[in-house]
Formats: C-alpha cells, structure tokens, sequence
C-alpha cells in the first residue's frame, strides 16, 4: 500500500537545490534511482543494500484563469516544490495552460505543441529533473488554418523536456443544465482520431483516461479548483486512486499539491490473484489497437 514519506527521508531532501530529484540527493548520480540517504545522521546505521523508495508522485490541483503567465508562474512553482519533495512525475489539470472566458477567447489564446508555452514547461521538465503530465492543453493541431478548431491534448514530457506522448481527447464533454451550465467541447474541438499506447515512467506506465478498478492501475487526477473567471467555477478535489478504487491521497481547498507514494509490487500483485485481463472476451466486444500498445502484465 502507499504510505507518507518518512520524516527522516524528507530531513535528509530538504537541503537539497530546489529542483533536484531525490535520487541525486543519495548518490549524486544522475538516474541513479533511488536509494535512501546514507549518510543522513537521522537514518539508522548504514546498510548493505539500503531499501529503494518507492516512486513519488504528486497530483496539482490550481484555479487557472485566461492570464496565461500567472497561470505559469503558479504551476511552476508547484512543480519546483514536488521536485523539491522528491517526486519523479508531476501532474497538472485539465486546462493547465489557461481557461478562457468565452470560446473566443479560448481559441485566440490556443497554441502549437511547438509553441512558446510548451517549450517553458520543456525547459522546466530538464530543470527539476522530472517527468510532466500535462493535459489537457489547448492544442492549435496542423489543421488549425483550415478548421479554425483546436485539440484537448494531454501532453507527457520526460525529465529531459521531451514530448514523449500526446493524447488528444477523443470523447469530448457537451454538458446541458436547464438553467445551470451550458458546455459545448464539441462547438470549437476537433476529436483526437487515434488511442496512445501507455509510456513506462518510474511510477510505471501512465495509461491516460484510464480508471483504476477496471484498468488495475492507479489513477492520479489533477483538477482546477476555484473561480476560474466569472462563469465558472470548479470543484477541484485532485487525488490519487489505488487499483482497489481507495482514494489514497487528495488536495484540500485551494491551489497545492498531494503525494503518493506508486508501490508497484502491490499492483502487480492484484493483476496476479485478480487476473481480469485474461478474463476479457474480445471475440464478443472486439479489440483497439494502439501502435506500440504492449499487453498488461
């Protein structure tokens, strides 16, 4: 099961340069992953073969608004302070670049994966050393001279500020309250057209959308939180799922982060006496194919 980061774990990180992972904090080796400190005086005496920590990730939960650098500039420093706690993957929410006040404004301020935006968090994922999820962003895709219609767009970047996957959403969110909210996703985004094969991190393969029960995976939800502008405001309540559907770490109100710890021998151990994959019947439901997509062990 997840458990907290010791005190005497996080004595010894503390010390360390804002954005340096953990595991540089033991051995000074980059990707060197991880080992305990050794030579923190608040650790028992030195061991052998130190117990591995198990991988950190935290889950971001902030209020975006359409100011696009004050909404930098607080996922920024959200993602140097998980790296400062030593996590390996940082989440953020849907709308994480921005949430526009009106659907034209939403599309004005769209950009390129290429963009300049997606290249600050590129340079910020290389700068702390950590893997960035990021979704969805709102994507202007090559169609945009054509369509004048943008992608939701979940974007990973690894520790050397790569774009190793990105998944544009293919089921979009059209919502009808009588008089409560009207969403229309569909009015001004194209659908993504293809299913993303799942990318091996240190916190094991992050399988975007996926649901924790069904799926035998965790899941880690960022959310937005607050009043993004004045029609509209979220619910926040980011959190971290186990593969028994236990909410093992959630945010409290406001901007911030939660933590938790991603125990990879438990998990496999659920898809060993649970073994639902094998359990599946495609010759009555069919198969979706994803280039790359590797069976679930």
């Amino acid at each position: 099961m997840l458990r907290a980061v010791p005190r005497t774990v996080l004595r010894c990180l503390l010390p360390a340069p804002p954005c340096t992972p953990r595991w540089l904090h033991s051995s000074g080796t980059p990707g060197r992953y991880p080992t305990l400190c050794r030579s923190s005086p608040h650790l028992p005496h030195a061991m052998a073969d130190p117990p591995r920590l198990k991988p950190l990730v935290a889950v971001g939960q902030v209020t975006s608004t359409p100011d696009k650098e004050l909404n930098f500039a607080v996922c920024a420093g959200l993602v140097r302070e998980a790296a400062h706690r030593g996590a390996c993957l940082v989440s953020l929410p849907e709308g994480f670049d921005y949430i526009g006040f009106n659907t034209a404004q939403t599309l004005t301020l769209a950009e390129g994966l290429d963009g300049d935006l997606m290249g600050r968090y590129a340079e910020l994922a290389k700068e702390c050393g950590v893997w960035l999820s990021l979704g969805g962003f709102h994507e202007r895709g090559q169609d945009w001279p054509t369509t004048q219609r943008i992608y939701n767009c979940h974007v990973l970047l690894d520790p050397a500020g790569n774009i190793v996957a990105a998944y544009r959403k293919t089921h979009l969110c059209d919502v009808e309250l009588e008089g409560r909210v009207t969403m229309k996703e569909s009015s001004f985004t194209n659908p993504g057209t293809e299913i993303v094969a799942p990318i091996s991190t240190p916190a094991g393969k992050v399988l975007l959308r996926a649901r924790a029960i069904e799926s035998q995976c965790y899941v880690v939800a960022a959310a937005q939180t607050g009043k993004n502008h004045e029609h509209r405001t979220s619910y926040g309540h980011a959190l971290v799922v186990d593969p028994w559907g236990a909410v093992v770490a959630q945010c409290h109100e406001g901007t911030g982060l939660c933590y938790a710890e991603i125990d990879l021998d438990y998990l496999h151990r659920i898809r060993q006496e649970i073994p639902v994959h094998s359990h599946r019947r495609p010759d009555l439901y069919g198969t979706v194919a994803a280039t790359g997509l590797a069976p679930v062990p």
